[in-house]
């Protein structure tokens, strides 16, 4: 029997306006807003509905933002649609999304985590020192390689497996510049900066790693109902007690999120939705799973559409 995934989106997903729509249609979607707005002390679901691009982009913002638009999405799939996951999964960011869905974090405790989480990846390392750079077309040895040689005791790897040929490396500035030469070096011309604020899914993490893990100590994870696919080893956990030292694990390590889509096609899955601003993970979805039904949930349009789906 075929089986569907639900899948949230990280960072860079935003946009002004989202979730804005089904908060006006759907009461269940703007008490989730107002859940969040309770939960941060200020008016995030403002931020989500007419926040600037400026505003939204900074990653303390960004996170819980992202977070409180996909779960109104999921809170409102689950009161008007059948669908329902038998896995679920999140880029980085949507990782507590996913978690969210399968119960194992409360809305609230999570999206007053990723508020830190953003805030501590943001802190990790001085703005301008570190960056992102997106590496296309070259194998996986290949650019380890690359960064190896690139790094000259600076740090360098991969930071987001997302799909066939599309590998983010990141690391201090200079190192990331260096792989870039390298790989142009080797007929590899698809090389290029990224425009982000800080360097993720990687060693320079380790601070934030190290903070994020006292909020989340003092946090209760419940049962899982649904098995997430975790980005740190792509595989399915339903371990309540294994739920906090993967978050941690995951802001130095890479997004496992290509190997993550092959382990559910692996399980069974067969239908991949969306859940939450934008349309990213379905690129990269189909990109990785050619034969993937797939679905993007994110507006009323989404929510009348997504009856078929199944």
């Amino acid at each position: 029997m075929s089986k569907t995934a639900f899948i949230f989106p990280g960072q860079g997903s935003q946009y002004s306006g989202m979730g804005k729509e089904l908060a006006d249609a759907y009461p269940v979607a703007r008490q989730l807003f107002e859940e969040a707005d309770d939960a941060l002390g200020f008016k995030l679901s403002e931020l989500c509905f007419s926040g600037s691009e400026a505003d939204l982009k900074l990653t303390a913002n960004t996170q819980p933002a992202i977070l409180a638009a996909s779960i109104a999405v999921l809170r409102v799939v689950a009161q008007e649609t059948d669908l329902k996951a038998d896995y679920v999964a999140g880029h980085s960011l949507g990782e507590y999304s996913a978690l969210v869905c399968a119960g194992a974090l409360s809305f609230a405790d999570a999206v007053r985590t990723v508020r830190a989480r953003g805030t501590f990846m943001q802190e990790a390392v001085p703005v301008g020192t570190g960056t992102m750079a997106a590496m296309l077309g070259i194998e996986i040895d290949i650019l380890e390689d690359i960064c190896r040689c690139a790094a000259e005791g600076e740090v360098v790897s991969p930071a987001n497996f997302n799909s066939p040929g599309q590998i983010v490396i990141a690391g201090t500035v200079g190192a990331v510049a260096r792989a870039i030469e390298i790989a142009k070096g080797r007929g590899f011309r698809k090389a290029m900066q990224l425009p982000v604020s800080a360097p993720f899914h990687c060693a320079l993490m380790q601070p934030a790693a190290d903070r994020l893990a006292v909020v989340l100590d003092a946090l209760t994870s419940s049962d899982l109902s649904i098995p997430v696919i975790a980005n740190a080893d792509a595989a399915p956990n339903s371990d309540k007690e294994r739920v906090k030292q993967l978050l941690v694990t995951q802001v130095c390590s890479p997004v496992l999120w290509e190997q993550s889509v092959h382990a559910m096609g692996t399980l069974g899955v067969t239908t991949f939705v969306e859940i939450g601003p934008g349309k990213v993970l379905s690129g990269l979805v189909k990109r990785i799973n050619k034969e993937a039904k797939l679905a993007n949930i994110e507006d009323c349009a989404g929510v009348k559409g997504a009856g078929g789906t199944q």
